[in-house]
């Protein structure tokens, strides 16, 4: 029977999930979480591998003889050494699209928290501060309207797209920068160049993919260029910000607020300046995890299980 490895299920399926795609392809041995140095005694002789942020080194392809696919329960796959897994032979799977509507909803929602301090002020209830205030109400941070200002977006694939519609109907003007306009996008807001949409945009949301050349994207030049006390959201990919630069622009005052679910080094670390910064909102790379779309991405890493089986594999991120 078909030997099938889970080698870091639990934060896709923490329990509220069942494995039970997988478990009618093959026998199937899930594991929370594997360190390092047992990832190629658990996968052993295993044909198949589901993983999520578990490396697979060449040495460890070098070590497991028997393995032939190896499905990613992510979008991203760079842990994965699809070099090498190609030299074996080994068909590398992931998921391109599962989340596209919970991280639009995730980027909005750090900006209104951002404009309304609404955990906080609930607190404060709870606290008896309202009971005990001699005004019929108060607040302790500006509040902030969204209608009428600028919402820019670097990345108008689908996730920006996702957000822009959110933004665009809470009457905010969407305006957009991206290397391949689309109709679809010309419909919902207005691309501009970089230059443009970091003078123009009262919020920038960042929705692009990680490369080479975006690497620190906002970084001391770009904030120089844009709107006194701008606030900006990033649940993309945390190295797309020069976190130093960042920080010492909320500490300034140069941007207003940052809302942030991704970091350059994740788990945080302790050193991370972010996390003196001024006005700064970091949540745990959370925008991808709904239950809806984990249930979502399970649905798909089964059904590329069984597309690779019947010999037609898709997805595949290295042909």
């Amino acid at each position: 029977m078909l030997k099938i490895v889970i080698l870091d299920g639990y934060t896709e399926n923490p329990g509220d999930l069942s494995w039970e795609g997988f478990e009618a392809l093959g026998n199937v041995t899930v594991y929370d979480r594997t360190p390092e140095d047992k990832i190629a005694e658990r996968i052993g002789d295993a044909e198949i591998v589901i993983m999520n942020k578990a490396p697979i080194t060449g040495e460890t392809i070098a070590a497991c003889r028997n393995l032939k696919y190896i499905g990613v329960l992510a979008t991203g796959f760079n842990v994965v050494d699809t070099e090498a897994c190609k030299k074996a032979g080994i068909v590398v799977a992931n998921i391109p699209t599962y989340g596209t509507d919970a991280v639009g909803q995730f980027a909005v929602a750090l900006l209104l928290e951002i404009c309304h301090h609404v955990a906080h002020h609930s607190n404060a209830v709870y606290e008896g501060r309202w009971g005990d205030n001699p005004d019929w109400c108060f607040w302790d941070y500006p509040l902030i309207e969204l209608s009428g200002k600028t919402m820019g977006i670097i990345g108008f694939g689908r996730i920006g797209r996702a957000t822009g519609r959110i933004a665009k109907a809470m009457g905010m003007k969407v305006i957009a920068c991206d290397e391949y306009p689309s109709p679809e996008g010309e419909e919902l807001g207005t691309y501009v160049g970089l230059t443009e949409l970091l003078a123009q945009s009262d919020v920038i949301a960042l929705h692009c993919p990680l490369t080479p050349e975006n690497t620190g994207l906002v970084c001391r030049e770009t904030i120089e260029k844009m709107k006194d006390g701008v606030i900006i959201i990033n649940n993309s990919r945390g190295p797309l910000i020069n976190e130093a630069d960042l920080a010492q622009a909320l500490n300034s005052g140069k941007v207003y607020a940052a809302g942030l679910d991704v970091v350059s080094a994740e788990p945080i670390r302790d050193d991370n300046p972010l996390l003196k910064a001024k006005n700064c909102f970091i949540t745990p790379h959370i925008s991808w995890a709904p239950k809806e779309s984990r249930q979502r991405l399970m649905n798909i890493a089964v059904d590329n299980l069984k597309a690779f089986l019947s010999g037609t594999p898709v997805n595949v991120v290295n042909p």
